[in-house]
């Protein structure tokens, strides 16, 4: 499917995610296309839970041969993590939803559109939770409506697809006794992409944070690891109103989160 209309979204099959990347030009000897400056979703991970659809945005510059109209050339990013590019968009990939080009008359575009992932039909492993590999899909359309060149263009990086994770947060007793002891339980769990639902995340440490009542400001408690099925438990000695919460940052497969904070008074 062309892809090169100028102001034109053209829609393509697949689904995938990435993460924002910035690469150095990559030159097509077979198209005679080049793309650089690919940036996607502002360079930041990107995190997918069980059912919601991710579609993180990408933007590129690209160049072609003068003899070639715009409508003619193809470039389309697309994810995989095989041994080529090849047998990764052979295998399905992790591909574009749209892209849009603008010409700016010098037979150069500068490009926008969307990935896209739906976690129920594209990611079945949750070994898929690591770094995919980037790379362009390129053509040059014939007037007979089939492609008169094409290939893969590499080198623009990696990217790594996390899977989301969640925390709660509960203290008891509520309301309580100035200098007693409080238990403050959490659950921290993670999306798995083959149950397609969020399960215990084993092991984890979160932060014990505590906001004082008419601050705006967390602190940390303590550090607490949770046990095999993601439970957090604690106690803490009620000093003052305010409110309680658990936190945890990003892992190399997992998304951070942080509960919802739980207000509790003292008397």
């Amino acid at each position: 499917m062309r892809t090169g209309r100028t102001g034109t979204a053209a829609a393509l099959a697949g689904a995938l995610a990435l993460v924002a990347f910035a690469s150095p030009a990559a030159e097509a000897a077979d198209t005679g296309i080049t793309v650089s400056h690919l940036v996607v979703n502002n360079g930041r991970p990107v995190i997918v839970g069980t059912t919601a659809e991710v579609t993180p945005d990408f933007t590129f510059h690209k160049y072609w041969s003068s003899n070639t109209a715009l409508g003619d050339v193809e470039t389309t990013p697309f994810l995989y993590h095989d041994t080529t590019a090849a047998k990764g968009a052979e295998d399905g990939g992790i591909w574009t939803s749209s892209v849009t080009c603008y010409e700016d008359g010098t037979h150069a575009a500068d490009c926008d559109g969307e990935l896209y992932i739906e976690p129920r039909y594209r990611l079945d492993s949750n070994n898929d939770a690591t770094t995919w590999k980037i790379a362009v899909s390129a053509r040059i359309w014939g007037s007979n409506g089939q492609p008169k060149s094409s290939e893969y263009l590499t080198g623009f990086g990696t990217v790594q697809v996390k899977r989301a994770a969640r925390v709660t947060a509960n203290a008891t007793p509520e309301p309580v006794a100035k200098g007693k002891k409080m238990t403050v339980t959490g659950k921290v769990t993670r999306a798995d992409w083959v149950k397609h639902a969020y399960v215990g995340f084993g092991g984890k440490s979160a932060k014990l944070q505590f906001r004082k009542a008419g601050s705006s400001t967390y602190t940390t408690v303590k550090i607490v690891k949770a046990d095999s099925a993601g439970n957090l438990r604690t106690t803490v000695t009620a000093s003052a109103d305010g409110t309680w919460r658990w936190t945890f940052g990003e892992t190399s497969t997992t998304g951070g989160a942080t509960s919802t904070g739980d207000y509790v008074d003292v008397k």
